[in-house]
Order: structure tokens, then C-alpha cells, then sequence
């Protein structure tokens, strides 16, 4: 079994377009948001200006390079080895959301007393990640 080899400059990249892609996707949908979690404007500055950016920047790098993981095995499986290409790339992201990020995601907020728009908007966001992350993958990756 021959593994694809994915580079470090292809996952910063997708790490790069992840981290842009959240940043804009939650500029447009901050008050919508907020009103859904629940949070004032007060409490969120709470957080401080730059902490975020740091933890979402270190979860999009890290995310990519366990999606570039999972894209490379992916490929190379015994069963039906084929070449990496953006449907393979949006296929791997979409079953990464599917399996892993949508169904965290509704435990934590069914447990936290979350509204359901709040888990629809960062499923969505989740959900344009791994597929920003895995097409950039498998099209520079490749």
C-alpha cells in the first residue's frame, strides 16, 4: 500500500483558508450568533481581543493535518487505491464534519441547553471548514 504524501505547505495552506473562512463567515453571522448562544457583547469581550484568533489558528492547523492524515490513508487504501483529486478532498471533509465535528457538536449544545440555531450556525461553519480544508488539500496535496 502506497501512502500519499501531503506536504506541510499544503496543510498550512488549508489551514490558512480554514482560519480566513471562519473569520468571515463569523463577522457576517456575529449578531445572529450571539443572540443564538445566548451571549451579550459584554461577555464576549470578556475573552480578550487575540485569544481566540490564537486557539482557532492552532485548531484549523491542527485540524488540517489530521484531515491531511485522513486523506492520504484515504488514497492509499488496499481495497481501491485512487488518485487524490477535490472530490475525493470534499468527500473526506464532508464525512470529517459528518462524523466527527456535527455530532460533537449537538451533544454539546443538547447538554448546554443550546438553541438549535446555535448548533445550525456552527455546523454550517464546521461544515465550510472541512470542505475548504479538504479541497485546498487535495488539490495543493496532491
Amino acid at each position: 500500500m502506497e501512502i500519499v504524501q501531503i506536504g506541510p505547505l499544503a496543510i498550512l495552506a488549508a489551514a490558512i483558508t480554514g482560519l480566513a473562512f471562519s473569520i468571515v463567515y463569523y463577522a457576517v453571522l456575529s449578531k445572529t450568533r450571539l443572540a443564538a448562544a445566548r451571549l451579550g457583547h459584554d461577555e464576549r469581550r470578556g475573552l480578550g481581543p487575540v485569544r481566540p484568533y490564537l486557539v482557532a489558528g492552532v485548531a484549523q492547523l491542527t485540524m488540517a493535518a489530521v484531515l491531511a492524515w485522513f486523506l492520504a490513508h484515504a488514497v492509499g487504501g488496499p481495497a481501491e487505491p485512487q488518485a487524490l483529486d477535490w472530490f475525493v478532498g470534499l468527500r473526506i471533509g464532508f464525512l470529517a464534519w459528518l462524523g466527527f465535528a456535527i455530532t460533537s457538536l449537538a451533544v454539546n449544545h443538547a447538554f448546554g441547553g443550546s438553541r438549535r440555531t446555535l448548533t445550525a450556525i456552527d455546523g454550517l461553519h464546521w461544515l465550510g471548514v472541512l470542505l475548504i480544508q479538504g479541497l485546498v488539500l487535495a488539490l495543493i496535496g496532491a
